[in-house]
């Protein structure tokens, strides 16, 4: 009985060896038949395609997943991808039946940023508390090409609004926890809770994220109001346990929190007051401190701080028919030059949203909802292309960039 089974393992080892020589052989003669690429060439070819096919193509082979998850080529990526406006809008509901609850389950692909919160989190399936299909956002984008306006989406939702935006991580309030945030990027669907900071409500705080070059780390910044108008500073190295309390700016330096900072010159930058501001605040994000930045005009309620291919650009309505683009290229060199001036409508109200880091474009939206391209190259101010209805007029927007990066990556990613 002894000798049978020792003969019956045998012949099983025997044949597992067998089948694995000819898997090998098999796979020698498809390999035989592919002309051999050098990795530097489908690396290449790679960061060419766009998000959607890039997305699938990384789970090819492993080495497509190593190439597309390496550090070079995120970088790569991230130099090539256009500016977008990212934004939040309720799922759509039923025409003909206005109160029904709005079906999810349409495409099974949809992310969930709490669901899967709560899956890093090993929160049982039974102790999660049930969310609201009514309440939750989807997460889309816009971008612009060849003067034509296109919506995407992620295929992904969550409850809680966006609160900061860079480098293609978004900071999402975490509504499962009061005064949480949630770091995301919308793209690898990677995210993180982040820990409690001092708890303010959203028009007497600002959060700010940046990518400090000196720590290799992204960094959030918060901005916080209290009854006396003093403004305090906290700051969280994304993947830290615990913010910490920094100088803030000089008493009465703001009046509001009302536009959203801007991430440029290694600086986060904001306008402090509602209108006739004759200067920006702006934080060092390497030292972590504070400065006034004198503007070359008062900013008046339409005009706008922009990043610009890392310069940090002012966009003020100079006259009636006239807006002026003005540049800083750092904080302690000549000071503000005027770059562009750009004829309008008399009868225009455009208010700059985004500059375009690839095209070159500064993008407006006219009061009416309409939105124009000005091709600082050609110097031409072109109308966008779009469909009626398609872009909300009344969400908040926030300037992003889809990439692969993760707050995990430490290298000079971010310039």
């Amino acid at each position: 009985m002894a000798d049978k089974s020792i003969s019956f393992l045998k012949s099983v080892k025997q044949r597992a060896s067998w089948k694995k020589e000819r898997e090998e052989e098999k796979r020698k003669q498809y390999e035989s038949r592919i002309p051999y690429l050098p990795t530097e060439c489908i690396s290449n070819i790679l960061v060419r395609l766009p998000l959607e096919s890039l997305q699938r193509s990384r789970f090819v082979c492993k080495t497509w997943y190593r190439i597309v998850n390496s550090g070079i080529f995120i970088e790569a990526y991230l130099q090539r991808s256009e500016s977008v406006l990212i934004f939040l809008v309720p799922p759509k509901r039923d025409v003909f039946f206005p109160y029904s609850r709005p079906n999810l389950q349409e495409h099974s692909n949809v992310f969930s940023v709490e669901s899967k919160l709560f899956q890093l989190q090993s929160v049982p399936v039974l102790q999660r508390p049930v969310m609201d299909p009514t309440s939750l956002l989807h997460i889309k984008f816009m971008e612009i090409e060849n003067c034509k306006m296109k919506m995407e989406e992620y295929n992904a939702t969550c409850l809680g609004a966006v609160r900061a935006a860079c480098g293609g991580l978004i900071l999402l309030d975490n509504k499962m926890k009061k005064g949480g945030l949630i770091a995301v990027n919308p793209v690898t669907r990677e995210l993180t809770a982040l820990p409690l900071g001092t708890l303010f409500p959203p028009h007497s705080e600002s959060y700010g994220l940046a990518f400090s070059q000196t720590t290799r780390h992204f960094k959030l910044v918060h901005l916080f109001r209290d009854e006396m108008q003093y403004v305090s500073c906290e700051i969280l190295n994304l993947g830290d346990r615990s913010w910490r309390m920094v100088d803030g700016p000089a008493f009465g330096a703001f009046g509001w929190f009302g536009y959203e900072p801007v991430f440029a010159i290694r600086a986060i930058h904001w306008i402090p007051q509602v209108d006739h501001s004759e200067y920006i605040v702006s934080m060092t994000v390497d030292d972590e401190k504070f400065h006034h930045i004198p503007l070359p005009r008062s900013s008046g309620i339409q005009d706008r701080i922009v990043e610009m291919r890392g310069d940090l650009g002012f966009v003020s309505h100079e006259e009636l028919c006239k807006i002026d683009v003005w540049i800083l290229r750092n904080l302690c060199g000549e000071g503000w030059t005027k770059q562009y001036s750009i004829t309008v409508g008399s009868e225009s109200c455009m208010i700059p949203l985004y500059f375009s880091r690839i095209c070159g474009e500064m993008i407006f939206q006219d009061e009416d909802g309409s939105l124009y391209a000005y091709d600082c190259s050609l110097q031409l101010m072109k109308n966008v292309e779009m469909k009626k209805g398609s872009f909300p007029l009344n969400c908040h927007y926030f300037t992003h960039v889809n990439s692969l990066l993760s707050w995990k990556i430490q290298g000079n990613v971010i310039d």
